[in-house]
């Protein structure tokens, strides 16, 4: 990805356990991850490094407008793992585009990750170096080649002053082109006419050859 990451503040996991805390000491299967952008954003790109996590969910809070602000959940259960007792995923890097979210993620300004793992096979699970990317912003004259925004304009007319006439050039052309086509001929007729005498072959000149 080309574009700087957007500043944010990743919060630590919270664990969402269910039963009583104190007297259940199964580990969790649900961690949930929330990143607070410093600003509005429109996301791009979610990129990170998975660790045993199996499936993902992604929830966003998008402001409408005025104040007011809303959640929505645009990617759920995600698979990470294809089998969440194997290795397989369990330490690859992923990256999830705007194209794959159910809706928009315009105006966001917390993202809200839900890791689930229901395999008992790890002890912890987590997903790792996460980064956000913006959209790309459009219309945007710094992105123009220089050597682009020196092409001359289609309706812009060429400046000939000084280079021939394109009439005359093409008239010179096929005179020499004809020129050339009548030299080879005779060229041709000389070669074979050099042992003709009158109508017929000189038996010596053919003999010398």
């Amino acid at each position: 990805m080309s574009a700087k990451a957007v500043s944010c503040t990743i919060k630590s996991p919270v664990a969402l356990q269910i039963g009583d805390v104190v007297s259940d000491s199964s580990r969790p299967g649900v961690y949930i991850t929330d990143i607070t952008l410093a600003e509005p954003v429109n996301i791009q790109e979610i990129s990170f490094k998975n660790y045993y996590t199996a499936y993902l969910t992604v929830r966003l809070q998008r402001r409408e407008d005025g104040s007011s602000s809303k959640w929505v959940t645009c990617l759920r259960n995600y698979c990470l793992m294809s089998n969440p007792h194997a290795e397989a995923g369990s330490h690859d890097y992923f990256s999830i585009y705007r194209q794959q979210m159910s809706t928009e993620p315009d105006n966001v300004t917390t993202v809200r990750l839900i890791l689930r793992q229901p395999s008992s096979e790890w002890l912890n699970f987590s997903i790792q170096e996460i980064n956000i990317y913006p959209c790309a912003k459009e219309d945007s004259e710094r992105d123009v080649p220089v050597w682009l925004s020196t092409l001359t304009p289609v309706d812009e007319p060429l400046d000939l002053n000084g280079l021939p006439d394109p009439e005359t050039v093409s008239s010179s052309i096929q005179q020499m082109w004809a020129l050339t086509e009548m030299m080879q001929a005779s060229q041709t007729a000389a070669s074979i006419g050099r042992f003709d005498v009158e109508g017929s072959y000189d038996v010596k000149l053919l003999s010398y050859t």
